[in-house]
């Protein structure tokens, strides 16, 4: 049955593990959520015209192409969708707002600061509205979680610790690949951007970092037979001093040999404290100490209806969601923004803040200070 809702036209560039991603995020999206829009999967572009139209065919585009700039020229589409390499968002961010269009892409957001201020600039110009990949922060858990901090339900805030760990980068016989390219940023950058993100989502602004990038594995293999330097960081560290006077620390690490998706907090507080791993994301722990002595310790709360949106997916508390439905989560509050119906849940702008955290860290592990963050 034909919808009566308007279309929203999906461009979609790069077809690999994120691109996959937002399609499942998207398809999802549409049959769960009230969306304001029809989704129309319109046209998908990838390095050559045989991996763009095999993509097509296997996830459902109406066209395909094997230049990204047929898209952001196809007056149909109304949302380029990004998932292309670090290094390609700025061009192809630009050419899609300068044509008019809303524009969604995959941290981090551009491989420096100032870029992606000229990103968020140029969407602020154009009115368009703009979303960056943090689907991590969409987890009803950890929306709890910060309804508890604001709530004052742990009391004064007095320290943070948070880890984002893999070990995808950990062989140092694995290729150089372009996240080990300055522009990919390293692990600070790639994934540190996630315990960055999630750090100032549940306790505000960070206002002073102190950090540590480490290279432990220095070259690579590069493909042709030789092997290639590294530059950027495997392991980068950062002591944290947030406005409101806690204090904490993050950790990026692509080398933790076993982890395959380490995303935890903690959070301790005058009058309890929060503990959360995204190995175990439908979970989190709660510590108060207003429980009677002797019945004090950390109580396991678990996903369910009552944390939304958990109840639009399953009516089942305990059954859990997945990775792919946080993606449907994020997909569906920035169509809504598009719409006009909420601000962008994290825009060019928001960005813009994780890639200053990053840079204010990379500068404080190399001149060896302390950098206070605006």
């Amino acid at each position: 049955m034909a919808s009566d809702k308007p279309p929203l036209r999906l461009g979609l560039i790069g077809t690999g593990f994120m691109g996959k991603t937002h399609v499942f995020g998207f398809t999802t999206a549409q049959r769960v959520f009230d969306l304001p829009f029809e989704i129309v999967l319109h046209a998908i572009a990838d390095r050559t015209e045989a991996l763009a139209a095999d993509a097509a065919r296997t996830l459902g585009f109406e066209k395909s192409s094997g230049d990204w700039r047929a898209l952001v020229a196809d007056p149909e589409i109304d949302l380029i969708d990004i998932t292309a390499p670090n290094a390609f968002h700025k061009e192809m961010a630009l050419a899609a707002i300068a044509a008019g269009k809303h524009v969604y892409c995959e941290k981090p957001l551009a491989p420096s600061a100032q870029d992606a201020r000229t990103m968020a600039e140029a969407a602020e110009k154009a009115g368009v509205k703009t979303q960056v990949g943090f689907n991590y922060l969409c987890n009803p858990m950890l929306g709890l979680a910060r309804e508890l901090i604001a709530g004052g339900e742990l009391g004064e805030i007095r320290s943070y610790r948070g880890v984002h760990a893999e070990d995808y980068m950990a062989d140092a016989d694995g290729p150089f690949t372009f996240r080990h390219d300055p522009a990919g940023g390293g692990a600070l950058a790639d994934i540190g951007s996630h315990a960055l993100a999630t750090a100032e989502y549940l306790l505000g602004p960070i206002s002073a970092v102190t950090g540590e990038c480490i290279t432990v594995i220095g070259e690579r293999p590069d493909g042709r037979g030789g092997r290639r330097s590294v530059e950027v960081d495997d392991i980068g560290r950062a002591f944290l001093r947030f406005a409101s006077r806690a204090t904490g620390c993050i950790e990026a690490n692509w080398i933790a040999m076993g982890r395959k998706m380490q995303h935890d907090f903690e959070v301790y507080g005058s009058k309890g404290a929060l503990v959360f791993s995204q190995e175990r994301f439908n979970e989190l722990h709660f510590y108060s100490a207003a429980d009677p002595s002797g019945r004090r310790g950390f109580r396991r709360i678990e996903a369910g209806p009552d944390h939304e949106p958990y109840g639009l997916f399953c009516v089942a508390p305990g059954h859990q969601l997945g990775f792919n439905d946080l993606k449907a989560i994020e997909a569906a509050r920035f169509l809504e923004a598009i719409a006009g119906r909420r601000p962008e849940p994290f825009g060019f702008r928001a960005g813009q803040r994780v890639q200053e955290l990053v840079e204010a860290i990379q500068r404080s592990s190399r001149e060896g200070v302390r950098v206070r963050v605006g």
